[in-house]
């Protein structure tokens, strides 16, 4: 019953044709020493023709009973069922060794004229069965490492899609939350300045479009292309403040190959210049640098007199996709008349991991 590799592989978690070979043969002649005194002398042709009786057996034997396992498989398949198939399994092999030997010797018994002694070969019997039973407890502890590993491997996938699913809900969170307050910095420079000035905003903000829908499906992506992002909006923002906004980039070309979640620079770049007053008197200098193998953004706090309310979902946002992708968190300092936040700098390893384990 299933000659085929790939119905073996299937039904049995590995490919048994070795297996299944030597056990027979083994079987075979464990059962002709069972029933024929080894010790004692037997002519060739008799020794051939106990053995080839054994080999019968056994392969009636080992080919029922792996039937009635694969059915019982198909029939129990949950790892909570395994008790009541393991029973089922044990009292199929007895009933089977007994039956084929039964059946067996009734139909020898025409060529010998012996009557079945059941009382005689129960020893023999008893043998055999706990050999088959050994034999196939072989094929249970594979499929039970078989059935684990795929638990486990669901159990994997299961919580990476969970992950990405998370990931894909903050990622569309930020984007529509750059895209009102976008909005709301274009209707100041309408309000403020020319209308030349608002279209060169324009076109500057779909190049920024243009860099999301390019990144909308990573999860991390490097600081080079992160930078050009946030440069982009710094420039947007120029046009709005002048020079009155200062963005200091130090950056060392070493670190431009790293890894960081997408956005990150921009929301806190945002998150500065929508709590900090903003003027000639007070010009505000955002440094952006890297430190101790982290990217740090850094301003001095300087409180508008009408707040406006936080929905801090800028840096919530930038908190639990770190969470979910790294190990490493970011920390957050606000004291001393300064508001700082540092981004873990993560290897092409760490962004490999995230898209192949979820892709898997």
């Amino acid at each position: 019953m299933f000659y085929n590799k790939e119905e073996r592989l299937l039904y049995l978690g590995f490919d048994d044709f070795w297996f299944k070979t030597l056990g027979i043969l083994t079987l075979s002649f464990t059962t002709y020493f069972l029933f024929t005194n080894p010790f004692q002398e037997h002519p060739v042709s008799e020794i051939i023709i106990n053995w080839g009786i054994s080999f019968l057996f056994s392969t009636f034997d080992w080919f029922i009973i792996r039937a009635i396992m694969i059915q019982l498989r198909n029939k129990f398949p949950d790892l909570k069922d395994s008790v009541r198939r393991i029973v089922l399994f044990i009292i199929a092999i007895i009933i089977t060794v007994i039956f084929v030997d039964y059946i067996g010797l009734t139909m020898l018994s025409f060529l010998t004229n012996e009557n079945y002694n059941f009382v005689g070969r129960s020893k023999a019997l008893l043998s055999i069965i706990l050999i088959s039973i050994m034999t196939m407890a072989i094929y249970e502890a594979i499929y039970f490492y078989v059935r684990l590993k795929k638990s486990i491997r669901e159990e994997e996938q299961s919580k990476q899609a969970i992950v990405q699913a998370q990931l894909d809900v903050l990622r569309n969170q930020a984007q529509p939350h750059f895209f009102f307050n976008t909005l709301n910095t274009l209707r100041d420079i309408i309000d403020q300045n020319s209308k030349q000035q608002a279209m060169v905003f324009v076109d500057k903000l779909s190049d920024i479009y243009r860099f999301l829908l390019e990144s909308e499906n990573a999860n991390l992506i490097t600081l080079r292309d992160e930078l050009k992002f946030a440069k982009a909006y710094t420039h947007i923002q120029a046009e709005r403040f002048g020079d009155n906004l200062k963005v200091i980039w130090d950056i060392p070309e070493v670190s431009m190959k790293d890894m960081i979640v997408p956005m990150s620079i921009q929301l806190l770049l945002e998150n500065a210049i929508k709590h900090n007053v903003i003027s000639n008197a007070k010009p505000l200098v955002i440094n952006v640098l890297v430190k101790d193998g982290k990217l740090v953004i850094n301003n001095r706090i300087q409180p508008k007199s009408s707040q406006l309310p936080s929905t801090k979902i800028g840096l919530k946002n930038i908190e639990r996709r770190y969470a979910l992708i790294s190990k490493n968190s970011i920390e957050i300092e606000n004291g001393k008349g300064e508001f700082t936040v540092s981004l873990p700098l993560l290897s092409t390893s760490e962004e490999k991991n995230s898209h192949e384990d979820i892709d898997h």
